[in-house]
């Protein structure tokens, strides 16, 4: 088992034993297995899948953010991160309208990446949520 913990700027989001930790990193996607290697990664905004000893997933949309692992033991700090039941579907519908008329402006005022990273995130909002 892993003894994940999933902290955030409001404090510890979640805490719990599992069989698995799926996630996608600046390098790519990756699972985390039980006596894996040391390993400290950059993730970007991806579907967070944790898979508990009795193989239920738990899907969490995850902002991006910062995981380590060692001896069993996993931390992802993270800015944000929400299960599939606490994700607002109009809220994240609204987030990419957003982020996809800004990119379309293309304008001066325009912060490219950060309205790149916004769109990220509401697609992958929307997709853990199923839509």
């Amino acid at each position: 088992m892993i003894a994940i913990k999933v902290v955030t700027p409001r404090g510890r989001y979640l805490e719990c034993d599992v069989m698995s930790i799926h996630c996608k990193s600046v390098e790519g996607e990756m699972t985390i297995l039980p006596n894996h290697i040391p390993i400290f990664a950059s993730l970007v905004p991806c579907k967070l899948v944790l898979e508990s000893a009795k193989g239920v997933k738990e899907e969490y949309a995850l902002s991006g953010g910062l995981l380590q692992f060692d001896d069993n033991k996993s931390m992802i700090l993270t800015d944000a991160i929400e299960g599939r039941d606490e994700i607002d579907i109009p809220r994240a519908e609204a987030a990419l309208k957003r982020a996809q008329e800004r990119l379309a402006r293309r304008d001066s005022n325009t912060n490219m990446k950060r309205a790149e990273a916004a769109l990220k995130r509401a697609v992958n909002r929307i997709s853990v949520k199923g839509y």
